[in-house]
């Protein structure tokens, strides 16, 4: 592929919001610190492992919700959504022609259930219920915020939400139907009854150590599953121009029949079409390191080691992740993950995961990077990231 070329799709931009902070500097330094971003969180059921926004940010959202008539009825997902979106430089920017896709897991998960408290203790609900809970709630008050004209398109595909919304940009771009386009993911998913759902799957984590969430640590015997808030999301452009930060020269994607409704098969056979689809579209034999989808769980970890070595054989690219940093961000995390693979691009260097060891070093130069995601339902995506050599 010719990454010069007018087909050629440029990372312009990337931003995020999570516990590892809410700019670029930042953290790169919380990646190169390695102190992972867990506190306990005391509810009504007990104490456990999440990974939260500092204070620092959450007094933002909470100027931003001052900021302008009706965002103080907004989901937490949608402010931090629009506060990432907002750290995008998109100066000069065809509002016009600017498409978003922000989507989420599960949508507005802080006001469906307040809501919901309120209408069994009183029988009735705020007008703004509905407007504030629907799904597309996200991508729509996003480009109100900015002011832009484009499509404007949200959705669900659980874990791999944010990468699936890389690839609608893409489509859109490739298309011509749009010029820049914001994909990315918003989950505020920290409330006891989300964290009830993790638990009766068997999922969350109950280590006591400070490092709860044991993403590859492909020896361990129980899942080790922890959950952050987080909202990130990319600025795509069809071409390269001075914004380019990195390239995508490779996409990928496949669903594969499930036997249960939260799992993959042994060896992911999503997994190993989605990455073959990427090498392929990027004319790549191999890449230089993967950043894995990795949740910290028994099965979800090793079918996905098992997914790489038979795709890659016993020349494996370089693994990593984050989640042993900053937990599990649903709809947010591949675009954390994506994030990481540029910044590593940018600094030509490899953030090590401690709970497993490679077995070869950083190449001299770092030039791609395979980004992994997959969400219930056996859905996966994987994007290869390039170095951009002006």
């Amino acid at each position: 592929m010719n990454l010069t070329s007018p087909s050629a799709i440029s990372i312009s931009g990337i931003t995020s919001l999570s516990a590892l902070g809410s700019r670029s500097h930042a953290i790169w330094e919380a990646y190169q610190n390695g102190s992972p971003r867990f506190s306990q969180w005391k509810h009504d059921a007990g104490s456990d492992w999440v990974s939260k926004l500092s204070t620092e940010i959450i007094t933002t959202l909470d100027e931003l919700r001052l900021d302008r008539h009706g965002y103080d009825t907004l989901d937490k997902s949608v402010l931090m959504a629009i506060q990432a979106a907002r750290q995008l430089s998109l100066s000069g920017i065809n509002q016009n022609r600017l498409g978003i896709n922000i989507g989420s897991s599960r949508g507005a998960t802080g006001l469906w259930e307040q809501y919901f408290q309120e209408f069994q203790q009183e029988g009735k609900v705020s007008p703004f219920t509905s407007p504030t809970t629907t799904l597309g709630n996200i991508s729509s008050w996003v480009a109100q915020d900015l002011g832009a004209q484009g499509i404007t398109v949200e959705h669900s595909v659980t874990c791999s939400t944010a990468l699936h919304a890389v690839l609608n940009g893409i489509a859109w771009l490739r298309s011509g139907m749009a010029e820049g386009f914001i994909a990315g993911g918003a989950e505020a998913a920290l409330t006891p009854f989300t964290l009830a759902q993790m638990k009766a799957l068997r999922l969350y984590s109950k280590e006591t150590h400070e490092r709860p969430c044991e993403s590859m640590r492909f020896q361990k015997k129980r899942n080790t599953m922890v959950l952050g808030e987080a909202a990130a999301v990319a600025f795509l452009e069809a071409s390269v121009s001075k914004r380019t930060q990195a390239l995508l020269s490779g996409w990928g994607f496949a669903t594969e029949k499930i036997t249960h409704g939260s799992g993959i098969s042994e060896e992911a056979q999503c997994f190993q079409k989605s990455m073959k689809a990427a090498l392929q579209q990027a004319q790549l034999e191999t890449v230089d390191a993967i950043v894995m989808h990795a949740p910290g769980t028994v099965k979800g970890d090793l079918a996905e080691k098992a997914a790489i070595e038979s795709v890659f054989g016993n020349s494996l690219p370089l693994l990593t992740s984050n989640k042993w940093l900053v937990g599990h961000t649903f709809a947010a995390s591949g675009m954390l993950s994506l994030e990481l693979a540029v910044m590593m691009l940018q600094h030509n260097q490899f953030i090590e995961n401690p709970f497993y060891a490679n077995r070869r070093h950083l190449p001299n130069k770092l030039q791609t990077v395979m980004v992994n995601a997959v969400g219930f339902g056996g859905n996966a995506v994987s994007l290869i990231v390039s170095k951009h050599n002006p």
